[in-house]
């Protein structure tokens, strides 16, 4: 049986909203096990770059229980040994070159070794970029800068990668190629992958979906 790299239980998050509490999250139960991807859609404003929070460590819920391999501690120094995180407006550290900005991941644990060096020299050409390491993010295109931000994720070869609407910043046939990637490189690493999207093409790919509505997770509507 596989191992359960992510559990959730019970997720509830709410947020002021005038003189009331908006619920966006009631009750999330969610368990991700080693290797598996996961797409997770849904409307709008339904909670899903909240309920990545939560799984991330980034924000507590209201109540309920995130653990990682069956630990409670996501606190920040676990996180950036045990997943990486890829975002829609990528986050690059506009002063740093391609190369400097996938070490940036190994900086948070320490000091940056050769080995270290040779990591982020090779993840750049496994995406495609070995001959641009030392560009700006300002001379690379969106879809460059994705995938530097791709290779920065898998720096610290974690067990789990959440992304949130990492194409939404792209042009469909750039988002579809950047998608394919990090689920092949996800694949060849064997890291769990929970992949938030509008798009329901790119959901298709991962191994199960899952669908964000009235603050639950839930299977896909079928007709």
């Amino acid at each position: 049986m596989s191992e359960t790299v992510l559990s959730a239980r019970g997720l509830r998050k709410s947020y002021p909203s005038g003189d009331a509490l908006l619920e966006v999250l009631r009750g999330v139960d969610l368990d991700v096990a080693a290797g598996e991807s996961i797409s997770v859609r849904g409307v709008s404003g339904s909670g899903k770059s909240t309920l990545l929070n939560l799984l991330a460590g980034l924000d507590a819920p209201d109540s309920g229980t995130v653990a990682w391999e069956g630990s409670a501690d996501t606190g920040a120094r676990r996180r950036a040994a045990y997943l990486g995180m890829v975002f829609q407006s990528f986050y690059l550290v506009p002063e740093l070159d391609a190369f400097a900005n996938v070490l940036l991941a190994r900086r948070i644990l320490g000091g940056v070794d050769g080995a270290a060096r040779a990591r982020a020299r090779e993840l750049l050409k496994h995406v495609g970029l070995g001959e641009r390491a030392h560009h700006l993010p300002s001379h690379l295109s969106g879809g460059e800068r994705q995938r530097v931000a791709l290779a920065r994720a898998l720096m610290n070869s974690p067990r789990l990668i959440l992304a949130d609407e990492p194409t939404g910043n792209l042009d469909e046939g750039t988002g579809n190629g950047v998608v394919d990637l990090l689920l092949g490189l996800c694949l060849s690493a064997n890291a769990a992958l929970v992949l938030v999207t509008h798009n329901a093409a790119h959901a298709a790919k991962t191994r199960r979906s899952l669908v964000l509505h009235a603050g639950r997770l839930e299977p896909p509507f079928t007709a």
